[in-house]
């Protein structure tokens, strides 16, 4: 059961770099039912690290510069922090308010309309630094940075293909950042490396299985399908991270 679990969850990294977005929140929560969190967020960070090059080559020329040059060094920034302040803070904290930030933007999504001036506004520097920042601290935790980065880069309406291609590249970024600050934390464990490579080449059937995905569906049902997924997620986190803080 554990070992179809983890199975289960490479692939849903690969879809999530293959470009269904948000995807890959789900991993740690799922392998979290047999380990603490931070130790499955370790486990998975080579798998992730692995579908990260595939979903680069395959994302090679659709990306956006602009976000990327406020998001990659904000993100670094947050995975800083977490490794800082992990020691003294409950995963708790950290997961309620990632599920928070993810239902807040669904609610802002679903229920507001949003004039061209206002979308414009959304490449504001600071808030992009903001959200950057978040980003990182919250993959840092739980591999669950896609809410916060969502809620800054999926008003400004990118084509589809280049939203994948952004997302792809920011958290191949921040996912590499990420290996030294485990390390010195002392949460990988050479002794899984068998299991680390057959759940890579999951991983990589899984983002070509989520490139092709991203191509077939319209625009349109891209996004609802991420706003639905980001939804279910957030969802999942925030009652985890309630529970586990009463």
């Amino acid at each position: 059961m554990e070992f179809a679990v983890l199975l289960f969850a490479a692939f849903i990294v690969g879809l999530s770099k293959g470009g269904i977005a948000a995807a890959a929140t789900l991993a740690v929560p799922l392998v979290a039912f047999f380990m603490d969190p931070l130790s499955a967020a370790a486990l998975l960070l080579p798998i992730f690290i692995i579908s990260d090059i595939v979903g680069v080559w395959l994302y090679r020329h659709e990306w956006d510069g602009w976000n990327l040059a406020v998001l990659v060094p904000a993100g670094f920034v947050g995975v800083l922090i977490g490794t800082l302040v992990e020691p003294h803070v409950p995963v708790a904290v950290f997961t309620l308010a990632t599920g928070l930030i993810g239902l807040g933007y669904c609610g802002w999504a679903w229920g507001a309309s949003r004039s061209a001036e206002e979308r414009r506004g959304a490449r504001s520097m600071p808030l992009g630094l903001f959200w950057g920042v978040l980003t990182g601290l919250t993959s840092f935790v739980s591999h669950s940075g896609a809410p916060p980065y969502q809620a800054f880069v999926l008003p400004q309406k990118l084509p589809k293909m280049v939203f994948a291609g952004t997302t792809t590249f920011t958290f191949a970024a921040i996912n590499l950042s990420k290996l030294p600050a485990y390390l010195s934390l002392g949460l990988m464990d050479a002794d899984d490396g068998w299991l680390i490579a057959v759940l890579c080449v999951v991983a990589i059937i899984g983002t070509y299985a989520g490139r092709q995905l991203s191509k077939w569906l319209s625009e349109q049902s891209y996004l609802r399908v991420i706003q639905i997924i980001l939804f279910m997620l957030s969802l999942q986190l925030t009652w985890t991270g309630a529970t586990e803080l009463l």
